[in-house]
């Protein structure tokens, strides 16, 4: 899909996007959130054609079946078996080796359903792959998404979730009951 369609698109739905990836920055993970609903999947993938960001994302090989299959793939999906008990972190890091330039989408909440927590993975794939992670998000409340800052992983999960939890507790998802910003780690804050 075209950067100029997709524009009309968002417009028309009342969307406005913002960021950018920074010039020189050729990989990244892309973290998506929220994540409540199917809506997000399209928004966020027309805010990347706006942006003008190639990304990949991972997705149940379910979905490729068809007649969605091309499309997926086209909008750059990688399927992934999650009924197999895979090393994901270590297979994710090793794509990063193989290309020049590669943007992956991950959604760290790994549901659209309501999670006690979110999953790492996104950081000790950025960590291994040694590349930086884009905050991506999607704000129903105030109708825009985009690209917000980059994290450098620096190895202090704590710390550097902390700074992710900052951005992300002023996005509104699109079911909020359903949105989650682990409340473990959210715990350790309250009482530490």
């Amino acid at each position: 899909m075209s950067k100029f369609l997709s524009k009309i698109i968002l417009k028309l739905w009342g969307w406005k996007i913002f960021g950018v990836i920074p010039p020189g920055i050729k990989k990244c993970i892309i973290l998506a959130a929220p994540h409540t609903s199917n809506y997000d999947f399209f928004i966020g993938r027309l805010a990347y054609f706006v942006i003008g960001v190639n990304v990949k994302f991972l997705i149940k090989k379910e979905v490729f079946k068809f007649p969605f299959g091309r499309i997926f793939k086209a909008w750059g999906g990688i399927p992934i078996d999650r009924s197999k008990k895979n090393n994901m972190v270590e297979y994710v890091s090793g794509l990063f080796s193989k290309y020049d330039s590669l943007y992956i989408v991950i959604t760290p909440e790994g549901t659209r359903s309501l999670v006690q927590k979110w999953k790492k993975g996104f950081y000790y794939i950025a960590q291994n792959a040694k590349v930086p992670i884009a905050l991506g998000y999607i704000d129903y409340g105030k109708k825009e998404g985009g690209l917000g800052p980059l994290i450098y992983p620096s190895g202090d999960f704590e710390k550097d979730f902390k700074t992710i939890t900052d951005f992300y507790k002023t996005k509104t998802a699109k079911h909020p009951e359903k949105f989650n910003l682990s409340p473990e780690y959210l715990r350790k804050q309250k009482s530490g």
